[in-house]
C-alpha cells in the first residue's frame, strides 16, 4: 500500500464509532448522500453503518482508494465539520 493510502487509513481509524455524512458517486451523475457511523476498519476497506428509513440500517464497505480518488467523501458530524481526505 502506498504512503497516501496509509495516511487515509490512519485518518479513518481515528474516527471509528463517530457519526459521519457520506457522499458517494455511484456513476452516471448519481450521487448518494447518507448519514452513518464508521463501524470497522480493515487492511483494504472500511465499513460504514448507514441509517435507512423506517428504523432500518445496512452495512456498506468502501476502499481507501475511493477516498483517494474522491469517489467517496466523508464529513464528520460531531463537534466541528472536518473532511477526511488526503493529508499532506
Amino acid at each position: 500500500m502506498s504512503k497516501s493510502l496509509d495516511k487515509i487509513r490512519a485518518s479513518v481509524e481515528n474516527y471509528v464509532g463517530r457519526k459521519i455524512k457520506l457522499r458517494a458517486n455511484k456513476g452516471r451523475k448519481k450521487i448518494v448522500e447518507r448519514d452513518g457511523v464508521i463501524e470497522g476498519v480493515y487492511p483494504s476497506v472500511f465499513v460504514v453503518k448507514i441509517n435507512g428509513g423506517y428504523n432500518t440500517s445496512r452495512m456498506v464497505s468502501y476502499s481507501y482508494s475511493d477516498i483517494l480518488t474522491e469517489t467517496v467523501q466523508i464529513t464528520l458530524m460531531d463537534r466541528e465539520v472536518e473532511d477526511i481526505s488526503l493529508v499532506d
